[in-house]
């Protein structure tokens, strides 16, 4: 069973599949495990490290991709300098393990499913108990939400804190996160470190308890549909919700020095939670950090991967947060990874055991293949 961890190559990536600590484990079990060289440079693991940890290193990108057994990846494989699309190196009936972004490019899954290849997203890891240790939205957001508060810290033109100096007495900074998921919750945490006073608001009333324990105010509105998709995760509202929650909110980001926005929706567009008119109405110098910029924005003023002023307000668009702490965001998704292996390699030998609820659920493709309905529909509205 021959493992291989490949070097990323999209712009701005940082992260590695795996790290030393993590290879050496499953050398430990008697998996052979092959690292692309200069695969974990960008997140500060050497070559060296790996083969200390008893990994082979291979120079070769065709070579590692077409002899793996398990190919591990962070993002969805790309188009080579050479023109060469990546999926088209991985050996026939071989195993695929990276985050797949398959219900916002199901066109990806097809292109696996010709290849034979057995795919997991990581994106579609269930939300339960038993899968927390695999969960890398999770971990990942986690790292988001509290780099995107140093971020509107560092844009800020103000102290976090309240002071009392000889010179007078400062007043804290007001912060107010949309969304209380894992990304929400962490920025809430970092916000309160720092000394902000923190506001939050999630159309999800079950959150409410999770986000006054972090020491934050919750802000609620009362919708009359259900809030909650599968998995627990926020679910799309109607027109007439969307309109109801911008209008108790718009106070909120007016009296805000900071907003951090963290709504998203799997394969859609972000919902709009900051229009322009809200945008207007904040102070000249207050900040907005928008974690959904790829996805189109929670905020209409938003591009993403850049940082605009409009009307005096910084508006802020990041891309890919997680990359930008390489060293534990790749340590907290090799663990994810690791421990979703676990579940395939049994006695050193693959098993694929659709039994088992995550690996059912991870699985996007299979046997020429695409398993997934979601993504199955998905990819019906792209070829319609």
């Amino acid at each position: 069973m021959k493992i291989a961890v490949a070097k990323e190559i999209e712009i701005c990536e940082r992260r590695v599949a795996l790290i030393p600590e993590t290879v050496a484990k499953l050398v430990k079990q008697g998996l052979e495990v092959c690292v692309e060289a200069g695969a974990g440079e960008k997140a500060f693991f050497s070559d060296a490290d790996y083969e200390t940890a008893g990994a082979k290193i291979i120079s070769d990108s065709a070579q590692l991709w077409s002899e793996a057994d398990i190919l591990l990846k962070v993002s969805p494989p790309q188009t080579r300098e050479d023109g060469r699309a990546e999926i088209e190196l991985l050996k026939p009936e071989s195993v695929l393990i990276s985050f797949l972004n398959p219900l916002g490019n199901p066109v990806i899954a097809q292109q696996l499913a010709n290849r034979q290849i057995t795919a997991l997203s990581m994106e579609l890891i269930p939300r339960s108990t038993r899968a927390q240790s695999m969960d890398a939205l999770s971990s990942q957001a986690s790292l988001a939400g509290y780099k995107a508060v140093l971020i509107a810290a560092a844009a800020l033109p103000k102290y976090f804190p309240m002071l009392t100096t000889a010179a007078g007495t400062i007043a804290p900074a007001k912060v107010f996160i949309m969304g209380a998921g894992v990304a929400g919750l962490q920025a809430i945490a970092t916000a309160r470190r720092l000394g902000a006073v923190v506001e939050a608001f999630d159309i999800r009333p079950a959150v409410k308890e999770e986000v006054q324990s972090l020491g934050a105010k919750f802000v609620e509105v009362k919708l009359e549909e259900e809030t909650v998709a599968a998995g627990g995760y926020a679910k799309e509202i109607s027109e007439d919700s969307k309109k109801r929650t911008q209008e108790l909110v718009a106070s909120h980001v007016k009296n805000a020095d900071i907003v951090i926005t963290t709504a998203q929706v799997p394969g859609r567009q972000a919902p709009r939670l900051v229009t322009e008119e809200m945008v207007a109405q904040m102070k000249p110098g207050s900040v907005i950090v928008d974690l959904a910029a790829e996805q189109g924005g929670n905020c209409a003023c938003t591009e993403a991967g850049k940082d605009i002023i409009w009307n005096g307000v910084t508006i802020i668009g990041p891309i890919n947060l997680p990359s930008s702490m390489p060293v534990h965001a790749s340590q907290l998704y090799a663990k994810n990874v690791t421990s979703l292996m676990q579940l395939l390699i049994k006695d050193k030998a693959l098993e694929i055991n659709f039994g088992d609820d995550i690996v059912d659920a991870a699985c996007v493709t299979h046997g020429g293949e695409i398993r997934n309905q979601r993504v199955k529909d998905a990819l019906q509205a792209v070829v319609v």
